[in-house]
């Protein structure tokens, strides 16, 4: 029976990114420079790739969405648009997944967690996950000092000629959704681009719901759940000649919105609002020799981010608090590649935080940050292997008190691929990585929910793997991945959400995490215009409490994280109407590490359908209509945070 099930789970996932491919190519006049995205079918460890075209082809309306399309990923979601959202790896955490906007890792010294919902899918060309050390040694030694790393990156569309070009979107939809975006986008010289984007996003998120108290059933509506957000971008490139290149990026992000917070029976009132803002400058310099043997790649960033919370039904301003975290970071890193085979890599990092706060608790915390990480890579015809160390360094102080204990790490790491046909792509892979993640601000300092004393993570991650891609005829193609892990965390720490903004946090002591990501993409080619493609992934992922045989609690899966999950998309690709449906769902999960009674969440299967329409005049317009949650499921990501039901939104997209 269970290999049966293994037969299903593997015809019905899928990862798109067994089909990305690395591409610089010429199209109506504007050469489109993507990032280089190993196939997770090549790479020594687990790679997945959502391009633009896939995001439009399978029906991928936010982000959120689109990491639900990506195995072994879990999503905390607080519903509507503008709710938080943060992700987590394989039962790793959200502070154990890096987050990468064009190349540099986002910060949240805070409480480390990054709320996925401040970018939209408008300007993104692409989302990657990379879990463990793939085979890209030329990075950074933050994104090495994770044990996963989400990339997002904008749309990278340079244009040859000399005219203006120009991308806008308007979107509305159910609940009060307005979504206008605009792109500028113009070459001055031969070696020098600029563009600028703008967008603002407005929604009431007034959705109704279903509450069930006991054997009291009432109709609901969300309410004080407003929000409204802008975010601008500036990408200025130079070509300075044929081997370097300077790419500056300036960002700002606002939201206002309102905290509806967790449903009570008897009341919906609620006061709590939270006004985010976010700017930051990034430059990405790289350049190599005239043999290309040596390459420099150089960073450097500024993050200013402040939080401002209040509750108006406290008068006084009892419960608001502010936070205002900066961040000023560079690395270097320098790849060398004596022979043809060998490559090797040194980065260097270093970062400065610091926070305040408008609390009277506040101590005003700091840390300095050094990464070092030394890389080696063999490849020689079908055999891969990646052997890494990482060197860590992090000291702590405090401007009004006793700051927590230095920290310092040497974390290794191991990755290889074999090819086992030399005629056909079906690969088997391993990898073995040891990372050391510090406490947070919020995790080591904060009044209440904070502990100097608490102790940092360390987590050990083996992952074994197959992969399999084939073209089965000249109109069908396949390709499959199955990858087993283990990781083992000792001195846990664990965020469990106490409501939007505030979480408490402990240590678990020692977790046990196994589990399975599996995952299919097919075609099937009718002819030059007609594609058939299903596509879908799975994940089962047990993530236990195993600190003492003796307590009561041992063995317990652990908050928000669930066993089974997974998604799967059928588009059909034509001349008339492209059209896709979609589901997502998992099992369900507990509200807290003891498993209280009560504080089940139950599963859920939340399906769409999405139709498009590009038609050529003169430039390009996309019609888009897209149905969400089309059977009205009634669930809950979070506890008592009910997700939206029903819903359309629709959009029209020109470029020209």
């Amino acid at each position: 029976m269970r290999k049966i099930l293994l037969c299903i789970i593997l015809c019905l996932t899928y990862d798109s990114s067994v089909m990305a491919q690395s591409d610089s190519i010429l199209l109506d006049d504007v050469e489109v420079i993507a990032s280089a995205h190993k196939s997770s079918v090549l790479s020594t460890a687990p790679v997945q790739y959502l391009g633009s075209n896939d995001l439009l082809k399978f029906g991928v309306t936010d982000i959120s969405d689109a990491l639900h399309r990506l195995a072994g990923i879990n999503i905390l979601d607080y519903g509507g648009t503008g709710g938080m959202k943060t992700v987590s790896v394989r039962g790793l955490g959200s502070q154990h997944t890096g987050v990468s906007y064009d190349g540099i890792t986002l910060s949240e010294c805070q409480n480390g967690e990054i709320d996925l919902s401040r970018y939209t899918l408008n300007n993104v060309g692409g989302v990657s996950l990379a879990i463990g050390d793939n085979d890209d040694i030329f990075i950074p030694a933050r994104q090495a000092a994770y044990p996963a790393v989400l990339s997002i990156e904008t749309l990278k569309t340079l244009p040859l000629d000399y005219r203006a070009h120009l991308l806008t979107e308007i979107k509305t939809g159910s609940f009060g959704l307005f979504n206008p975006f605009v792109k500028y986008t113009q070459r001055y010289s031969n070696s020098f681009v600029a563009s600028v984007s703008s967008e603002y996003t407005h929604a009431d998120n007034n959705f109704p719901f279903t509450l069930k108290n006991i054997s009291l059933i009432t109709h609901e509506k969300r309410t004080h759940n407003k929000m409204d957000s802008y975010h601008g971008e500036v990408d200025l490139r130079w070509s300075i000649n044929r081997l370097s290149n300077l790419w500056t990026k300036v960002y700002y992000y606002d939201n206002n919105r309102l905290l509806p917070g967790q449903v009570v029976y008897y009341t919906n009132i609620s006061g709590q609002s939270l006004h985010d803002k976010n700017a930051f400058l990034q430059t990405l310099f790289t350049t190599r020799s005239n043999n290309g043997n040596l390459s420099l790649k150089v960073n450097a960033k500024v993050n200013w981010a402040a939080s401002i919370y209040k509750d108006a039904v406290y008068p006084g301003g009892i419960k608001d608090a502010s936070y205002w975290q900066r961040e000023y970071y560079t690395s270097a890193s320098l790849l060398y590649t004596p022979v043809e085979h060998i490559a090797f890599d040194y980065s260097l990092d270093y970062a400065y935080n610091n926070l305040n706060s408008s609390l009277a608790t506040d101590t005003r915390p700091y840390r300095n940050t050094i990464l070092q990480s030394l890389t080696a890579k063999y490849s020689v015809n079908r055999f891969t292997a990646v052997a890494r160390i990482l060197h860590s360094v992090y000291l702590n102080g405090e401007k009004d008190g006793e700051g927590s204990k230095d920290m310092r790490r040497l974390s290794p790491s191991f990755s290889l691929a074999y090819k086992l046909l030399e005629n056909q792509d079906l690969f088997v892979r391993a990898s073995y990585k040891s990372i050391f993640r510090a406490p947070t601000f919020t995790e080591s300092y904060y009044y209440l929910y904070g502990s100097r004393d608490l102790k940092p993570e360390i987590t050990t991650q083996f992952n074994v793997g197959i992969t399999w891609k084939q073209n089965l005829s000249n109109r069908m193609d396949f390709a499959a991945t199955l990858d087993a892990y283990i990781n083992n965390v000792k001195d846990k720490i664990v965020a469990v959400p106490y409501n939007m903004f505030v979480w408490t946090h402990i240590n678990v002591g020692k977790v046990l995490v196994h589990g399975i990501d599996a995952s299919l993409i097919a075609s099937y080619h009718f002819d030059s215009q007609q594609t058939l493609s299903l596509s879908g992934n799975y994940t089962y992922n047990k993530c236990e409490n195993r600190t003492m045989k003796t307590s009561e609690y041992y063995r317990n899966q652990l908050a928000y994280m669930p066993v089974h999950s997974g998604s799967a998309s059928l588009s059909y690709e034509n001349p008339w109407v492209n059209m896709s449906i979609h589901g997502t769902g998992m099992s369900m999960r507990w509200a807290n590490n003891e498993h209280y009674e009560g504080c089940n969440i139950p599963g859920y299967l939340e399906a769409g359908i999405s139709i498009y329409k590009t038609i050529d005049i003169g430039g390009k317009l996309t019609l888009r209509g897209d149905i969400l949650n089309i059977f009205n499921k009634q669930y809950n990501i979070i506890y008592m945070y009910p997700m939206p039901g029903r819903s359309f939104t629709m959009s029209a997209t020109y470029s020209f």
